[in-house]
This record gives structure tokens, C-alpha cells and sequence, in this order.
């Protein structure tokens, strides 16, 4: 076994910042998960994860997610209808490659912005351009074949088409085109993809979003999987108050600034656990 890895789960604009909240309330306890062998990033926790990775210190990116406005976001909503259609997706098949091909049609069916213009939106989030030098995993799915992809600096793709793949929430935001192929949120495989962490020693992951949903394993039975492996694994899961603070749309950037503090108040809660399992 190799040793430690951090995992970041998927959960929308408010997700990035409670998780940014989580990570900086650590580090000012004492415990700076910067240092992980691997940092996977699915989704929101993509962009963590290329934050993370930056340089940039945990308290100067607080900073910015505690700010009144999110410059660049654009507010959006996961309404009942396209959870419907996620539903009937998933639905009467066990399968996830089949499962997440359906989804991949709810992806390219969907009128969206441009990817141009969410591609602004995603540089706004990251503070690099290039790869950073630690190890950086970003999941996504290929939508036509549902295909699970693991980009990192060996892929050849640039970091911010890789977070944007990662990000493309199907219905919501348009899938991102990459030699020719298009990828969605890597979300649609798994909140968290927990198990790419499998033989590492100890694993932190840090999920907004802890649930399955039809053939798409949670987070908490992945780490309940790590655990079983011989890996001594934490789940950090929003506590009642961030739970609030988010709100019930994850995708509203109005909440951004009230979940990050959250976030940093609850690692007061996580940090002696983490700091032991970090440290042993």
C-alpha cells in the first residue's frame, strides 16, 4: 500500500465552497491535507482538487469563497424535471454503463449555454492553467459510450477542460468537447469515485453529495468498500449546519459564502479524527 489520498466528492458551487471551508478549518487546526499522495477530484471537488494543488494558500482560497458575489457563476437549478430524467435513465437497469449512456443523452438533448461560455466559467475557478506538479486525478464520463476516464497530467488534456469535463453536469451545463469526444460530470460514475483510492493506507474523503442514485454507488459505500480493503478511510459528510447553510440548490452561488463558513466551523468537529488518521 502506498499512503495517503484525498478524495473530493461532487455537490455543485455551494459543494466547492463547503469543501474549501472543510480543508482551510483544518489547516488552521493544524492539519493541512495539501500534502496527500493523491488528490481525486470528481465534480465540484475536481475544482478543490486543482485549487488544492495550485499553490495557493487554504486561507486565501476561503477568502475567495467567502466573498458576497461569485464573479463569473451563473446561477442555475437541478429542478424536478431534470431529476426526472435521471430517473427514467437509471431506471430498470442495473447496469452503470448503460445507465450513464442514457444519462450521456440527457447531456447532448439539453439546450445549455455554450461551452464557451461555461469554459470562462471554469477558468474562473481555478487559479492554474497547467497541470501542477502533485499527483491530480479529475474523473468524468464520456457520454456516447458512458466510458469512465481518469485525466491527470499524463492525459494530454488541458487541466481546464478536464475540471470543465468533470463539472459538465448533464441537463444543467454542456458536455465538453475533447478530441472529438464529449465528457460529462464524472459525478454520473460516482459522487465521489472513493475506490480509485483503493490501495492507499489512509484516505480522507471529504462529500457534499454521500448517496447512491439507481446503479451509481455513493460515496459512503465506497469508503464502507476502502475500509473492508485493509484502508484506514474517514468520510467528512456536511453536518446539520452546512447542511442549511447549502441549501437545496447546490448549484446557487448565492449560498457559496454561508456554506464555505460552514465548512470551516464543522472542521473544528473533523479535525482530531482526521489529524490522528493523518498523522499515525
Amino acid at each position: 500500500m502506498t499512503d495517503k489520498a484525498l478524495v473530493l466528492g461532487g455537490g455543485g458551487i455551494t459543494g466547492i465552497a463547503w469543501e474549501i471551508g472543510i480543508l482551510a478549518g483544518l489547516a488552521a487546526r493544524g492539519v493541512d491535507l495539501s500534502d496527500a499522495d493523491l488528490v481525486i477530484g470528481t465534480s465540484a471537488g475536481s475544482v478543490v482538487g486543482a485549487d488544492l494543488r495550485s499553490g495557493v494558500s487554504l486561507a486565501d482560497l476561503h477568502q475567495v469563497q467567502v466573498r458576497p458575489t461569485a464573479e463569473g457563476e451563473i446561477s442555475a437549478k437541478m429542478g424536478l424535471r431534470v431529476m426526472l430524467k435521471y430517473g427514467r435513465a437509471v431506471a430498470f437497469t442495473r447496469d452503470p454503463v448503460t445507465a450513464r449512456k442514457r444519462v450521456g443523452t440527457v447531456a447532448t438533448t439539453a439546450r445549455t449555454e455554450s461551452e464557451a461560455v461555461r469554459r470562462k466559467v471554469i477558468e474562473s475557478r481555478i487559479p492554474i492553467r497547467d497541470w501542477p506538479e502533485g499527483k491530480l486525478q479529475i474523473t468524468a464520463v464520456e457520454v456516447a459510450s458512458g466510458e469512465f476516464t481518469v485525466f491527470d497530467a499524463a492525459s494530454g488534456v488541458s487541466l481546464t477542460d478536464a475540471v470543465g469535463a468533470s463539472c459538465a453536469v448533464p441537463g444543467i451545463w454542456p458536455p465538453v468537447t475533447i478530441d472529438g469526444k464529449r465528457y460529462m460530470d464524472g459525478g454520473m460514475r460516482s459522487a465521489a469515485n472513493a475506490d480509485l483510492a483503493a490501495g492507499y493506507q489512509r484516505v480522507v474523503v471529504i462529500a457534499p453529495l454521500t448517496q447512491g442514485f439507481g446503479p451509481i454507488p455513493g460515496a459512503a459505500s465506497q469508503v464502507r468498500q476502502l475500509t473492508a480493503q485493509g484502508t484506514r478511510a474517514i468520510l467528512i459528510k456536511p453536518d446539520r449546519a452546512a447542511l442549511r447553510a447549502i441549501g437545496r440548490n447546490v448549484l446557487d452561488p448565492a449560498h457559496r459564502p454561508a456554506s464555505a463558513l460552514a465548512g470551516f466551523a464543522q472542521a473544528a468537529t473533523e479535525a482530531p479524527a482526521v489529524s490522528e488518521l493523518w498523522r499515525s
